[in-house]
């Protein structure tokens, strides 16, 4: 029997009263964080995925001919879109990478058309993407409770986190060999050092798709990314190993990517307000709805890597309202970043401004 697609509706989402009191303790616990480490580089940087892999630029396909539920807001019209492309590591830290924690992958897609959420007035959608199908906190107070220890841990020493970044990874793969499955928390502070362009990322938490509710995830598809599936780096003798092989990487092949999209059918089992929940994929596969190619290129030029971080925002609320994020994570993020983005911005001196076309990135 055919999966029957949740329709949008406004009910989809039911905030807790105290959500807006519980997202402004995130926002000054995470300024706070930034203040210290602002400090320590006397520049402000990103209060997460503060240290760059890679930047890339390339196109998206829209397939033509996708089946009505799946030909849904960018992805309705078949056609090309220019990207750039951020690999990023997640700490807030540009800390060496022996911590290695979760990764995040960040698609800005230009040319896009149609409404937009307010105060996004540019012609772009940006898809912030991550390693592993779920986050660890289920909802926004569940992460202002992470959030605490993430800013007592700022002032660790980098051996500490060291330290706690294998020991996480040790226990999540002890974990996985009796489940089959990582652990969401223990993978996101001891992340497996797998190399960047053969990883895939997920939205974690729910966007509309318009009129319908999904999930959003790019697989990497090309022969050259398959034989580094299996690669663990080390991590141990190069501090910088994900930028080095990132950009060793791109210096002579290119990537592709499916952009696939998971459907919601039951919002019991498949709920927007809990995003450590993991969808079945047995009751609703991700589907491709786009290929991404990244063709080979200098992803590590000076000029280029300071583009990304001091120009460059990557943002939930960049998006057409068509594929509004929801959630409770997802309604904490765009106020979060929007907030964070401003603070980086104006204490690095640099105006805030959405790119008008990927020519603009340097190359």
């Amino acid at each position: 029997m055919a999966a029957t697609f949740l329709r949008y509706h406004d009910g989809i989402e039911t905030p807790k009263p105290d959500e807006d009191a519980v997202i402004d303790q995130i926002i000054a616990s995470m300024t706070r964080e930034s203040e210290t480490t602002s400090k320590r580089y006397g520049h402000a940087v990103r209060a997460s995925h503060a240290k760059v892999s890679g930047v890339v630029t390339g196109e998206m396909e829209i397939l033509a001919d996708l089946p009505a539920e799946l030909a849904q807001g960018l992805f309705a019209t078949p056609g090309t879109h220019p990207v750039v492309v951020r690999f990023a590591q997640g700490p807030g830290e540009r800390l060496k990478d022996s911590v290695s924690t979760h990764r995040g992958m960040a698609i800005k897609v230009f040319g896009v058309a149609g409404e937009t959420l307010p105060g996004h007035e540019a012609a772009t959608q940006d898809f912030v993407l991550a390693t592993g199908p779920v986050f660890p906190n289920p909802d926004a107070a569940g992460f202002l409770g992470s959030m605490k220890q993430l800013e007592r841990g700022t002032k660790a020493p980098e051996d500490v986190k060291v330290a706690i970044s294998q020991l996480a990874r040790g226990a999540n793969t002890l974990v996985k060999t009796f489940t089959g499955k990582d652990t969401p928390i223990l993978d996101f502070f001891g992340h497996t050092p797998r190399h960047p362009v053969a990883e895939a990322y997920f939205s974690q938490a729910a966007l509309r798709y318009g009129d319908y509710v999904a999930k959003v995830a790019a697989f990497p598809t090309s022969p050259a990314q398959d034989a580094l599936s299996g690669q663990v780096l080390d991590t141990g003798a190069d501090p910088d190993v994900f930028r080095h092989a990132t950009a060793a990487f791109f210096r002579g092949e290119g990537a592709t990517f499916e952009i696939r999209v998971q459907l919601c059918t039951d919002l019991d089992a498949m709920p927007v307000e809990d995003a450590s929940t993991e969808w079945s994929q047995l009751a609703s596969p991700y589907r491709t709805v786009a290929r991404l190619t990244l063709p080979a290129q200098a992803a590590d030029g000076a000029a280029r890597l300071a583009y990304a971080d001091d120009v460059l925002s990557f943002r939930p609320a960049h998006s057409l309202a068509a594929h509004r994020p929801l959630g409770s994570l997802m309604r904490a993020r765009l106020k979060t970043y929007r907030a964070l983005s401003r603070f980086r911005h104006e204490r690095n001196g640099v105006p805030e401004r959405e790119p008008a076309s990927v020519s603009e990135v340097p190359a």
